[in-house]
C-alpha cells in the first residue's frame, strides 16, 4: 500500500486540486486567485499559504488588483478595543462600597451598582465588535491559513463568553492562537494553563492546595492533549490538579500564587516529584497517545471528517502522528506535509468535509466575490446555524462534521448564501430580471475577456463546477438549465449576465453539494 503521505506529483496540481487547498487550507478564492496558486506550482503555493509570515513581502504599491488587502497586525490589540471595560472596583470604589454598606447609603449603593452594571454592559457590547472584526478579518486576510487555525484553535481549547464574561481575556487567548497558531504545540499548551480566559472558564482561579479543583487537569487530559481515557487514569487527573494549584490571574494577567501551590510531592504519567504546571504538561507531551490525538484533530478538519474513517483515512492519522512526533510537534512542518500529499487530494477526500456555519460565510464572500454584506446579520446567522464565535457550546467545542446539518440550520445555511449574493432577504424575492439591480459579480470576467463573450449554458457549467467544488451531477446541471429556462421564457437570452449569474448562484447555493468543501 502507498505510504499516504507521499507527496502529489507536480503535474497532478492542476485548477481543481488548488481550489481544494486553498478550502481547506483558509476559506477559498477567487478563480484568478486558485489559477494564481497552480502557476506557483503545489511548493510555491504552500509557500504562500503555510510560510505565511515568513515570505518576502511586496514592495509598497506592488499589490495586484486580485490580491487581498495586507495583514492588518493583531486583532484587538491595536487601540480600538480596550483592555479596560471590565475593570476591578478601584480601592477608592471599594472604601465607599464598604462605608455605604456600613453606614445604610443606598443611594451610594445603587450608584456604585449602576456603574458595574454599564461596565459589563460595555463589556458585552466590547464582544459583539470582537465578533464582527474577527470575521472581517477572515474575509479580508491575505493570510488564510492563520485565521483558519485560528479557529481550529479556538474549537480545540474551547471558552465561551458567557461563563468568563470578560471580553479582554477573550481578545487574550485569539491573539495568543493567532501568534502561536502554526508553531509549537508545547507553546499553546503551556499558554493555555496560563490563559485567564481558561483559567477562569475552567475555574483553576479556584484550584487551591487544601482544596484542589480537578477541571483544567480533567479537560487538559481528556480534551486538549491525549483523548478521553486514553493513556492516563484518575490519579493522574487529581495529581495533575495538585500540580496546577496557584495557576490563577490578577486583572488581565496571568499571576502565579506560590501560597496556593502544592509543593508537595507528586506522580503523574510516570514522572515523579515536586511537580508544578510546566512539569505536568512536559508529561503529557511525551505520551505516544499526544501526537495520535492531535494528529486525528488536524485530519477530521483538514481532510475528511466522517463519523468512521476509512482504512486509508486511519492510516493517514497514524503517519501523520509520526510526523508531528518528528517534528517535535511543530505545526507549521506537519501541515505542510499533509498538504503536500497525495492523500490530501485523493478523490474521497474532496468535498468530504462539511462548512462549518463560519466557513460557509467566508468562503462565500471569498469566493463568489459577494460583498461582505451587514457583518451584524452574519453573526446572528451564525449563531442561527450553530456558531457563534467567541461561545463555543461547551468545552468540547463544536462537534463539526454531520452536527452542523439538520432541518432548521440548513434552511439559515441557504438563505445566508442569497442573503450575500444579492443582498436581499429571501421572502417573497422575485427572479424576474427587472427587479435584479445589485451589485456586479463577475465571476466569469476571466473568460469574457479571453473568449468576447459566453453563452449561458457554458457559463452555467463554469459557475457550477468552481462554485460546488469539483464535477457536478448530470441531474444538477439539468436542474440549472431548466431554471434558467424558466428565466428565458421568451427564449431571447442567451449571453451571461451579472443577474443571471446572481440567479444561478442562488440555486447553487441551495444544493447539497454547496455545504462541502
Amino acid at each position: 500500500m502507498e505510504h499516504p503521505l507521499t507527496p502529489l506529483l507536480k503535474k497532478d496540481f492542476d485548477f481543481a486540486a488548488a481550489l481544494h487547498l486553498l478550502n481547506r487550507a483558509g476559506f477559498g478564492g477567487t478563480p484568478q486567485q486558485v489559477q494564481a496558486l497552480v502557476e506557483m506550482g503545489l511548493d510555491g503555493a504552500l509557500d504562500v499559504l503555510v510560510e505565511y509570515d515568513t515570505s518576502e513581502p511586496r514592495k509598497p504599491g506592488e499589490r495586484s488588483e486580485t490580491e487581498p488587502p495586507r495583514d492588518r497586525g493583531p486583532l484587538f490589540a491595536n487601540g480600538e478595543f480596550r483592555p479596560d471595560v471590565l475593570r476591578e472596583p478601584t480601592p477608592e470604589e471599594r472604601e465607599a462600597l464598604r462605608r455605604a454598606r456600613t453606614q445604610g447609603d443606598e443611594e451610594t449603593i445603587a450608584r456604585l451598582e449602576a456603574m458595574r452594571q454599564q461596565r459589563e454592559r460595555d463589556d458585552r457590547a466590547q464582544l459583539a465588535l470582537m465578533q464582527k472584526s474577527w470575521l472581517q478579518r477572515m474575509i479580508e486576510t491575505p493570510r488564510p491559513l492563520e485565521e483558519k487555525l485560528t479557529l481550529f484553535w479556538h474549537g480545540h481549547f474551547a471558552t465561551g463568553y458567557r461563563t468568563i464574561e470578560n471580553s479582554w481575556h477573550m481578545a487574550l487567548q485569539n491573539e495568543m492562537f493567532r501568534r502561536y497558531g502554526s508553531g509549537e504545540f508545547q507553546t499553546l499548551v503551556r499558554g493555555i494553563i496560563s490563559d485567564p480566559a481558561m483559567l477562569r472558564y475552567l475555574d483553576n482561579n479556584q484550584n487551591r492546595r487544601r482544596s484542589p479543583n480537578e477541571n483544567l487537569a480533567r479537560e487538559l487530559l481528556e480534551l486538549f492533549t491525549l483523548g478521553e481515557g486514553n493513556g492516563y487514569s484518575e490519579r493522574d487527573i487529581k495529581e495533575g490538579a495538585r500540580a496546577l494549584t496557584g495557576r490563577t490571574y490578577r486583572g488581565n494577567d496571568f499571576f502565579f500564587d506560590k501560597d496556593q501551590f502544592d509543593a508537595g510531592p507528586k506522580s503523574i504519567l510516570g514522572k515523579n516529584g515536586n511537580l508544578d504546571g510546566n512539569a505536568f504538561v512536559a508529561a503529557i507531551l511525551e505520551r505516544p497517545e499526544c501526537p495520535q490525538y492531535i494528529a486525528r484533530k488536524f485530519y477530521r478538519f483538514f481532510v475528511n471528517d466522517a463519523p468512521k474513517l476509512s482504512r486509508d483515512g486511519e492510516e493517514c492519522v497514524v503517519r501523520l502522528a509520526q510526523e508531528f512526533r518528528r517534528n517535535e510537534g511543530r505545526i507549521r512542518p506537519t501541515l505542510r506535509t499533509l498538504f503536500r500529499s497525495r492523500h490530501f487530494y485523493a478523490p474521497e477526500n474532496r468535498l468530504a468535509v462539511i462548512k462549518s456555519p463560519t466557513q460557509l460565510m467566508v468562503q462565500t464572500v471569498r469566493s463568489l466575490g459577494t460583498p461582505p454584506r451587514e457583518m451584524k446579520s452574519l453573526i446572528d446567522a451564525g449563531d442561527l446555524m450553530g456558531q457563534q464565535l467567541f461561545q463555543p457550546p461547551s468545552v468540547k467545542g463544536w462537534d463539526g462534521g454531520r452536527a452542523w446539518i439538520n432541518t432548521a440550520t440548513l434552511f439559515v445555511r441557504q438563505n445566508i448564501v442569497i442573503y450575500l449574493v444579492t443582498g436581499r432577504r429571501p421572502q417573497g424575492f422575485d427572479w424576474s430580471e427587472s427587479e435584479m439591480s445589485y451589485d456586479s459579480l463577475p465571476l466569469v470576467e476571466h473568460l469574457r475577456d479571453a473568449r468576447g463573450g459566453l453563452e449561458t449554458s457554458e457559463a452555467m457549467r463554469v459557475l457550477a463546477s468552481f462554485a460546488l467544488g469539483g464535477s457536478v451531477a448530470p441531474e444538477r446541471l439539468a436542474q440549472l438549465e431548466a431554471f434558467l429556462d424558466n428565466l428565458d421564457s421568451s427564449g431571447r437570452a442567451t449571453a451571461i449576465t451579472n443577474d443571471r449569474i446572481k440567479a444561478l448562484l442562488c440555486l447553487i447555493g441551495a444544493m447539497p453539494e454547496y455545504q462541502l468543501c
